[in-house]
């Protein structure tokens, strides 16, 4: 009998370190894979130029990144900026002010905008946010724009960006203990003071966490930018201007043109400038949490 249960104690635990391994290993190979495609590209073009140059023509053999790296780090920046505060006061409002009802309600909403697919999202840009942006936005800043630009494709990432922020600030919200906010409201701070010293600073790790998986969920976005951005080369710091970010340069190209020498390698490097990308903002933001803990 001892002996049949060591055999099973073994072969759950080889199970179980089996699993752990394979799912460490996933990223390793992806990354080793990318760079193995990528690497004939590396044969004609050093790093710098392929990733500070702006010249993309791949019929003469140049590759040049740049317009691309731009417009996904500014349409990642620019849906940041509108979904973290709403999430933020909403996750704040419906833990700490609003009632069980309305969390209750509201829970299921999230749960439905999370699952919707992201071409619905790319659609439904395409029939409000586009056109809205072309006839009201653009004219009001003095600007023409097509509607299809930088600020379509925030404001689509941002809508699927906050169900996935939302949720987790809330869940950071409801681990914060009961006793340290009745205690801080005992001592006569207000509630917005509560909120402010107590649950914002106790749930900050959580917070920035939060604001990391929008941010790597929003660069890594693929259908729904390709759909509303313009998919045009431009470097522009008007927001009302089409952009070409990387995941769309991938699924615009994969497929077509291989016939062109180092084409495949240049989108397996446009694959790989993505996967480190959002692998170092994982990093930093781990590494973040990690330092506001110790505080």
């Amino acid at each position: 009998m001892n002996d049949k249960r060591k055999l099973t104690d073994i072969m759950v635990n080889i199970w179980m370190r089996g699993g752990l391994y394979i799912l460490l290993s996933i990223p390793v190979l992806t990354g080793i894979g990318l760079y193995w495609k990528a690497a004939p590209l590396f044969h004609d073009h050093s790093f710098t130029d392929l990733v500070f140059s702006g010249k993309w023509f791949p019929m003469k053999g140049e590759f040049g990144f740049l317009p691309f790296i731009y417009s996904s780090i500014y349409v990642t920046v620019l849906s940041f900026i509108i979904s973290a505060p709403l999430c933020l006061f909403a996750a704040v409002y419906l833990t700490q002010f609003g009632n069980q009802r309305l969390l209750n309600f509201t829970l299921p909403v999230i749960d439905i905008l999370a699952g919707i697919p992201s071409v619905v999202y790319g659609v439904w840009g395409i029939l409000v946010i586009v056109p809205v942006i072309s006839d009201h936005v653009a004219p009001f800043f003095g600007a023409n724009s097509s509607g299809y630009s930088l600020l379509s494709g925030g404001i689509v990432l941002a809508i699927m960006c906050i169900p996935y922020m939302l949720n987790m600030l809330i869940e950071v919200f409801h681990t914060i203990p009961v006793g340290m906010k009745e205690a801080s409201l005992a001592l006569g701070a207000t509630r917005w003071e509560m909120v402010k010293h107590v649950v914002i600073r106790k749930g900050f790790p959580g917070i920035i966490s939060a604001f990391g998986l929008g941010i790597a969920k929003a660069f890594g976005e693929t259908i729904a930018v390709l759909m509303v951005v313009g998919n045009t080369l431009n470097i522009s710091i008007s927001p009302f201007e089409a952009g070409y970010p990387l995941p769309a340069l991938i699924a615009n190209n994969y497929g077509e043109m291989m016939s062109i020498p180092d084409y495949d390698s240049a989108l397996m490097f446009a694959a790989l400038l993505l996967f480190v990308v959002i692998l170092l903002i994982n990093l930093f933001f781990r590494y973040f949490i990690h330092k506001t803990e110790k505080i």
